[in-house]
């Protein structure tokens, strides 16, 4: 199953959730799309779980299998299952570019560091999925720096996470600390997601 690269308003109507975190999609028509948008019955327990499901995995703009493996990963892991979870996606590099402001997407982000312009430590990271560790620095390489769509995205921030630092004079970023879970995406009840996998 590929990654889903059609309109995401849409997605957001149909979820009635904003994966953009802006609220932007659902501000002119709150329901769903098509010709019964608006008559849509009530979930089933099933279909509750899988909603929220989809919501996070529209949100970091992930494929099936990509979301599975980190939900499994994060099993291994001591602690909740479901904020592991969370917490892993949050750590991906794309986010975390996302999050410093250097792109006004999370598909720009990912863009972004597939064509190589995004360093983790100096060094060059071109895998979107990669997970940083608290304490690495995340820089633009210096060719990259004046590319437009950075230089909008960073114009644009109102603010940041707590979880990041941004240095706009060394075009560098770091990824302070773990970030707790209240911090981020608060209306996902990862609990329904756990529920999901463990049918």
């Amino acid at each position: 199953m590929s990654r889903y690269t059609g309109p995401s308003w849409k997605i957001s109507r149909r979820l009635k959730y904003s994966v953009s975190e802006t609220g932007q999609e659902l501000q002119k028509r709150p329901y769903a799309p098509g010709q019964h948008g608006q008559r849509r019955g009530k979930l089933s327990e099933y279909g509750t779980q899988l909603q929220e499901k989809q919501k996070v995995r529209y949100t970091y703009g992930m494929n099936e299998r990509q979301f599975r493996k980190v939900f499994e990963l994060a099993g291994k892991m001591k602690g909740k299952h479901g904020d592991n979870f969370l917490i892993l996606l949050e750590s991906r590099l794309d986010n975390l570019v996302y999050r410093l402001g250097l792109a006004a997407t999370r598909a720009q982000a990912r863009q972004l560091v597939n064509h190589g312009h995004i360093l983790v430590d100096g060094k060059k990271v071109d895998i979107p999925s990669y997970i940083c560790k608290p304490g690495q620095k995340i820089g633009v390489k210096e060719s990259a720096q004046k590319f437009k769509v950075i230089v909008d995205a960073l114009a644009a921030i109102v603010s940041r996470k707590e979880y990041v630092t941004f240095d706009e004079a060394t075009m560098t970023g770091e990824y302070v600390r773990v970030p707790e879970r209240g911090e981020f995406l608060p209306e996902i009840h990862e609990n329904l997601i756990v529920e999901f996998y463990n049918r």
